[in-house]
C-alpha cells in the first residue's frame, strides 16, 4: 500500500502521514457556525475531509479512527439573528444545525464520531482558560480576558504573516484594555438579556477560538493527528487555537498536521461568501433537482488545495461522469479499491486524478469499491438504506425520498429513554456519548434544548 502523503500548512510541504497511535488515528474538523443555511463552499470542507476519513478508515480500521467536527452554536451572528426575530438563540442553532446535517447528508458525508457542541463544554473552556491566566499566557482586563501574544515566541508560525499583516488580518478591535494589540478575546461580558455563564471573571462567554482548544482536550486530548478548516481559518482562527492550545499543554502542539482545503467562488465571481452575497446554498442547489451524488462529485473534481469555480456547467459535467460510472457498476458487489485509486488519495487526497483512474477500471465490482471511496456511491444504494432500517428502533416509522435521503419518525418513549440516556452520560462526563445520542436524534428530527428544569424536545 502506498504511503499517505499529505500537505501539511505547517511545514508547507508534503510530509508521510504517521499517527502517534495507528490504533487511535484523530482527526478534528472546524465545523458549522449554525446561523444561516449552509452554502456550496461551507460543503467542501464537509466532503474534502469526510473523503479523508473514508481513506483513513480504509487503511487503519473503521474502529481506530476517530473524527469530530464541532457545532459552534453560540456567536454574535447567532445572537443578532435570535434578536432580531424574538427567540431563544438555542431556537436559531438547533433550526439551522438541522438544515445543515440534512444537506450534508444528501452529499453522502457521513456524520462524524463526535460533534461538540460550544455551549456544552463552557466549563472545559472556563478551566483552560484560568490554566493560561496562571501560565502567564492570559490576563483579565475590564472584564475580558486575553491571551497575551508576545507571552508565546511561536506566535504566527502556522500563518507566516509579519506582526502588522496579523494584527490587520485578525480586525482586531482597538481597546484601551489590551496590553498588546495583537491580543485576542478568550473571555467577554454578556450583556444583560443575552447568552452567558458564570465564570470566575464575572458572567459572560467564551471567544470563538478557545472552544476548538477547549473541545479537542475534552475529546481527543491534548494533541491530535489532523486539524482540518478552510483556507481562510489558517488566521486568525487556527493560529490562536495552536498558541493557547500549545501555551497551556506546556509546548505540546495541537497537531500533528494541519490541512486545509481552498476556497470556492462562483463563475466569474471571487471567493464565495455569505458577507458579499454570491452564495448557493446546498438546499437551493437540491430543490432545483440537482442530483446529490453530482454535486458530490463537483466538490471533488478539482484538487482540495485548489481554488473550485462553481458553475451550472461544472454539475452538467459531474452528471454525464456519473451516468457512465452507475452504467458500468449497476449491481456489482463491492471488492477492494482499485489500487491506482488508493495511490491518488494517498498522494495528498488526489481526487481529480482518482476520478480520472475510475474511467479505466472495467471490473465492475472494484470500480464500485473504489467509487464507494470517493463516496460516489453508497449512500443512494437500496443495501444502504436496508441496513440502516433493520438497524432502527421498532418504534421508528420509516419512508424513502427521491433524493436518497431515510426520513425516521421517532416515538414519544424512545424519545423519553434516549434523554434519559443522554443525562446519564452527561453525570459521567462521557461527553462523546451524549453528543452522538444528541447528533443521532437530530438526524431523525427530533431537536433537544437544554433548560434550567431539564431537557425538552420538538420535532423539527
Amino acid at each position: 500500500m502506498s504511503e499517505l502523503r499529505l500537505y501539511d500548512t505547517l511545514a508547507r510541504e508534503k510530509r508521510v502521514f504517521v499517527p502517534a497511535d495507528p490504533s487511535r488515528v484523530t482527526m478534528y474538523v472546524c465545523g458549522p457556525t449554525v446561523y444561516n443555511r449552509a452554502h456550496i463552499g461551507n460543503a467542501r470542507p464537509a466532503v474534502v475531509f469526510d473523503v479523508l476519513a473514508r481513506l483513513l478508515r480504509h487503511r487503519y480500521g473503521a474502529q481506530n479512527v476517530i473524527y469530530a467536527r464541532n457545532v459552534t452554536d453560540v456567536d454574535d451572528k447567532i445572537i443578532q439573528s435570535a434578536a432580531e426575530q424574538g427567540v431563544d438563540p438555542s431556537v436559531i442553532t438547533a433550526r439551522y444545525e438541522t438544515h445543515y446535517n440534512e444537506d450534508m447528508g444528501a452529499l453522502g458525508v457521513a456524520p462524524p464520531d463526535i460533534a461538540p457542541h460550544a455551549t456544552e463544554h463552557v466549563p472545559d473552556m472556563v478551566a483552560m482558560i484560568a490554566r493560561l491566566i496562571e501560565a502567564g499566557h492570559a490576563y483579565e482586563a475590564d472584564g475580558h480576558v486575553l491571551f497575551d501574544v508576545p507571552s508565546d515566541p511561536d506566535y504566527g508560525a502556522l500563518g507566516r504573516r509579519d506582526r502588522d499583516a496579523m494584527i490587520a488580518g485578525a480586525r482586531v478591535e482597538v481597546a484601551s484594555y489590551k496590553k498588546d494589540p495583537a491580543d485576542f478575546v478568550l473571555w467577554k461580558p454578556s450583556p444583560e438579556g443575552t447568552i452567558g455563564w458564570d465564570s470566575p471573571w464575572g458572567r459572560g462567554r467564551p471567544g470563538w477560538h478557545i472552544e476548538c482548544s477547549a473541545m479537542i482536550e475534552r475529546h481527543l486530548g491534548e494533541s491530535v493527528d489532523i486539524h482540518g478548516g478552510g483556507l481562510d481559518l489558517i488566521f486568525p482562527h487556527h493560529e490562536n487555537e495552536l498558541a493557547q492550545s500549545r501555551c497551556a499543554h506546556r509546548g505540546a502542539p495541537l497537531a500533528r498536521y494541519w490541512v486545509h482545503n481552498g476556497f470556492l467562488s462562483m463563475a466569474g465571481s471571487e471567493k464565495m461568501s455569505k458577507s458579499l452575497g454570491n452564495v448557493v446554498t446546498v438546499g437551493e442547489l437540491l430543490e432545483r433537482n440537482h442530483r446529490p451524488e453530482a454535486l458530490r462529485l463537483a466538490l471533488l473534481s478539482a484538487h482540495y488545495r485548489q481554488p473550485l469555480e462553481w458553475s451550472d456547467q461544472l454539475i452538467a459535467q459531474s452528471k454525464a461522469t456519473l451516468d457512465g460510472l452507475y452504467r458500468v457498476v449497476g449491481d456489482a458487489v463491492s471488492e477492494e479499491p482499485h489500487h491506482d485509486v488508493l495511490g491518488a488519495l494517498a498522494d495528498d487526497l488526489n481526487t481529480p486524478l482518482a476520478l480520472a483512474k475510475l474511467g479505466a477500471i472495467k471490473d465492475a465490482a472494484v470500480l464500485k469499491a473504489s467509487a464507494s471511496l470517493l463516496g460516489l456511491i453508497p449512500w443512494t444504494s437500496e443495501d444502504w438504506f436496508k441496513g440502516r432500517a433493520a438497524s432502527l428502533s421498532s418504534h421508528a416509522n420509516l419512508s424513502f425520498v427521491s433524493s436518497g435521503t431515510l426520513r425516521v419518525e421517532r416515538g414519544e418513549q424512545f424519545i423519553d429513554d434516549k434523554i434519559t440516556e443522554r443525562a446519564a452520560a452527561k453525570a459521567e462526563r462521557d461527553f462523546e456519548r451524549a453528543d452522538r445520542i444528541r447528533a443521532e436524534l437530530a438526524s431523525d428530527g427530533v431537536l433537544l434544548e437544554d433548560t434550567p428544569s431539564g431537557t425538552i424536545w420538538r420535532r423539527a
